[in-house]
């Protein structure tokens, strides 16, 4: 599809991938992007150069009446952006319990399908258009510093593949965007080198415009591991299974 002149929908649009996505979105000439935080006064920065494009949205995709809300007021949708994540980053038995482990599900799994659910048949209404869903190269491979995290991504691309299938009807597009450790506040916490927000987000809209239907390796550096992981799935596995959460 184009971006040009489609109406968009990007979650977690108040910082670092989101944030991104919403500039790249406006220079390739969306007419309309919906940009939603559970806080809208954290889009402050985001807005305060008025354009008109941009229309606050608040959005907690944990919450089924906010998103009910967001599928009325956003009807004329064409490309939906789930962006909102969370992460814990600790081991599955480490953490000293399991309340970022839930939290982690809820939004990384439960936050997309029940947005995805919501939005299908407006993307349908407005002849298909395209959904894109950010996952991460963890969802391949288990990090045991972000064990639970890793679970909730990998669950994520099992859900895009299923998404792809069922939307494939109504001729919506599919893509699951794998990366690595990027330059946000979420992604300060894993080891570097870290790539830019924007390497991520050109190559994940590229894919859009292109017409892809299927996952996306976005950014040399992701492409890179992922071409490890093609090569040795098992010996990357084990190398990453190095990387144990910290101990106080």
């Amino acid at each position: 599809m184009n971006i040009s002149n489609s109406v968009v929908l990007v979650t977690g649009a108040n910082r670092g991938i989101g944030r991104t996505f919403v500039a790249e979105l406006l220079r390739r000439g969306a007419s309309k992007i919906y940009v939603a935080a559970r806080d809208t006064t954290s889009l402050g920065e985001l807005l305060k150069g008025g354009d008109r494009r941009l229309v606050p949205l608040p959005l907690d995709v944990t919450d089924v009446d906010q998103v009910a809300a967001a599928a009325s007021v956003a009807a004329d949708v064409t490309l939906l952006i789930n962006n909102a994540g969370y992460a814990g980053f600790d081991g599955a038995i480490s953490a000293p319990d399991m309340e970022d482990a839930r939290r982690e599900m809820e939004v990384n799994y439960f936050g997309t399908l029940a947005l995805t659910r919501a939005f299908a048949p407006v993307l349908a209404k407005t002849g298909g258009g395209a959904l894109l869903n950010m996952l991460s190269m963890l969802s391949l491979v288990s990090l045991p510093m972000a064990g639970t995290y890793s679970a909730s991504k990998a669950a994520g691309l099992s859900l895009t593949r299923s998404l792809r299938a069922e939307l494939g009807a109504q001729g919506t597009q599919v893509i699951g965007v794998l990366a690595v450790q990027t330059e946000t506040s979420m992604g300060a916490k894993l080891p570097e080198p870290r790539m830019t927000p924007h390497e991520v987000v050109t190559d994940a809209l590229d894919a859009i415009e292109a017409g892809t239907n299927d996952e996306v390796v976005a950014g040399a550096q992701s492409r890179s591991i992922y071409e490890a992981f093609t090569a040795d799935p098992k010996g990357l596995q084990s190398k990453m299974s190095t990387r144990l959460p910290q101990r106080a």
